[in-house]
């Protein structure tokens, strides 16, 4: 389409939060630092997102991902989404019962599944994408869809303006979060979302770009986990019409910017050292075999970190608006 949606100022934005899974220097997860990272999320007013990439949903096994979603609907009382994933290989068929099991753990906790891409369903024609979530709606009475850009996994596929709007037609589908790190299509989405269906949500993924809650993106950031705190502060200055959103706005979109660098996945290693960094949590550590970033991210980390709590300090009136803006 080439254009972009009018400017929302004054909506109030929905925000969810992909939670880091922090990680013991043994490999083993830290699942204090982990419960009390998806509580400070909640506590803000943000929707904690577990088992999503950001949380090593490809890497963990059944059971730490059934110990997280336990955590996080024992802390949000259902109040939190979580990715339905499904471990396939190159070349296997779309395994549907295994999304309907994945999704109904979800579902059970109270919480609402991310259907989470795989080889299988990535592998598909775009009919037959909707298609599938069609067939995963007569098992499960509430989702999100997600396009995930394979500069984050292997398998990662961005699909046609037409397919996606098959996939509004879903009344089960709720929303769907969009990662392609680029603004075009994300507008081109909420053009169609507001035509087609204005109560769908457009969560945008684009860790590059998180200014495009002002077009009327609601989120689903993997980069929001290195400050919950900051992002909900942001939202309600947007929310008010106040000035200072962009100040705010522009220190984490910075931070954003060296953080999503190439290789994309080595954000998560600089989301530990900067939760570290903040005393959030004890260790600084990764998942055995992801990609770390290099020991001279720890200064500028360090620096950004820093004129953050400034700026909180700065912007603290606007604390109560952040506590009525929750989605």
């Amino acid at each position: 389409m080439g254009e972009a949606p009018p400017l929302r100022p004054g909506r109030a934005v929905a925000g969810m939060s992909a939670i880091l899974l922090p990680v013991h220097p043994d490999g083993a997860p830290d699942w204090d630092g982990f419960a009390a990272h998806v509580e400070r999320t909640h506590a803000v007013g943000l929707a904690p997102a577990v088992n999503m990439d950001t949380g090593y949903a490809q890497r963990i096994d059944e059971g730490t991902r059934a110990r997280a979603l336990d955590v996080a609907a024992e802390i949000t009382g259902g109040a939190f989404v979580a990715g339905a994933f499904v471990a396939d290989r190159p070349g296997d068929a779309l395994d549907l019962a295994a999304y309907a099991s994945a999704a109904g753990e979800v579902r059970r906790r109270g919480g609402t599944p991310v259907v989470f891409p795989s080889h299988g369903l990535n592998a598909l024609d775009g009919p037959a994408w909707v298609d599938a979530h069609r067939r995963l709606a007569e098992r499960v009475d509430r989702m999100i869809g997600f396009e995930l850009g394979p500069m984050f996994v292997p398998y990662g596929r961005i699909y046609d303006l037409d397919d996606y709007e098959g996939l509004l037609s879903i009344p089960e589908v709720v929303g769907a979060k969009h990662s392609s790190l680029r603004r075009q299509p994300e507008w081109d989405r909420l053009a169609l979302r507001d035509r087609v269906r204005p109560d769908f949500a457009v969560l945008t993924g684009n860790d590059l770009a998180i200014d495009l809650i002002m077009w009327g993106s609601d989120y689903l950031l993997g980069l929001s986990t290195f400050a919950p705190d900051a992002f909900a502060r942001r939202d309600a200055l947007w929310a008010a019409g106040d000035a200072r959103f962009f100040e705010l706005n522009d220190l984490l979109q910075h931070l954003g910017e060296l953080t999503f660098r190439h290789p994309t996945p080595g954000y998560r290693h600089d989301a530990a050292m900067f939760l570290h960094l903040r005393g959030w949590i004890d260790h600084d550590g990764v998942w055995p075999g992801e990609p770390r970033r290099p020991e001279s991210d720890r200064e500028l980390l360090a620096g950004i970190a820093g004129r953050l709590e400034a700026l909180l300090d700065e912007t603290a009136d606007v604390v109560a608006a952040a506590d009525g803006g929750a989605p």
